[in-house]
């Protein structure tokens, strides 16, 4: 990409406030953002190449939406903790594997979304993030939701295309936890806890495309608690 491009970009920028370059084979973070860093509010990187984001993203203080789908990312920089604005977070079609734990420090987020990536554990340490509404994590190799989901404040969690065989009873404990989407895992009727029928907040739980039929759910003692749930959901917003 020419540097008058670039150049008439970042200007664009300096009075929008939104910088957008996608699908323009960038190989790194573009370092003349930094002349921004008190302007930006959001950034979309998307289908590049971008293999390492710098710790200079930190600078970023009044961003508030930060888009890097489709790139090469294997990881993320700890500063990007001090973005205490940003409130989206979409990192999907990348190589991550896992998160750093300053990302716990980002209280403003409300949706983090990783699908696609490289993770073959449960990132935990997000108990942390108040507002956060949506969690995205399929299409990643994940075997197990483990127990430290309970302190999850999320209302989705997405675990669809995933590799899940065993799922903690923990998860009806997630306060504010609405829709469970476990599409396409490995889950068998056993591995499901009676405790997200009988006393979670869950009023969407889809499982198809597990090792049983859907409608075997209807066997579980429970079931019915959670179709009251359901129902009143769809009512609610019909």
């Amino acid at each position: 990409m020419g540097n008058s491009a670039l150049k008439s970009h970042l200007e664009t920028s300096q009075k929008t406030g939104v910088f957008q370059l996608t699908g323009k084979g960038l190989q790194e973070f573009p370092e003349d953002l930094q002349r921004l860093t008190s302007n930006l509010r959001t950034v979309d990187l998307s289908e590049n190449r971008i293999q390492v984001l710098p710790s200079s993203i930190g600078n970023f203080q009044q961003l508030r939406s930060l888009t890097l789908n489709s790139n090469r990312l294997t990881g993320l920089p700890s500063d990007i903790g001090k973005l205490k604005k940003l409130e989206t977070l979409i990192l999907n079609g990348n190589q991550i594997q896992q998160l750093p734990p300053s990302l716990g420090q980002l209280k403003a987020l409300r949706t983090l979304s990783l699908s696609g990536n490289q993770f073959s554990e449960f990132p935990v340490g997000l108990g942390t993030l108040r507002h956060l509404d949506l969690l995205d994590l399929s299409r990643n190799r994940i075997q197990s939701v483990p127990a430290e989901v309970s302190k999850l404040q999320v209302i989705e969690i997405n675990l669809n295309q995933n590799q899940i065989s065993v799922l903690s009873e923990e998860v009806s404990r997630c306060p504010r936890l609405k829709v469970l989407r476990l599409e396409e895992n490995c889950l068998e009727l056993t591995s499901i806890p009676q405790s997200i029928l009988t006393e979670s907040q869950v009023s969407l739980f889809s499982v198809e495309g597990n090792l049983f039929e859907v409608k075997r759910l209807r066997d579980l003692d429970g079931y019915e608690q959670y179709m009251e749930r359901f129902t009143a959901t769809k009512k609610k917003f019909a």
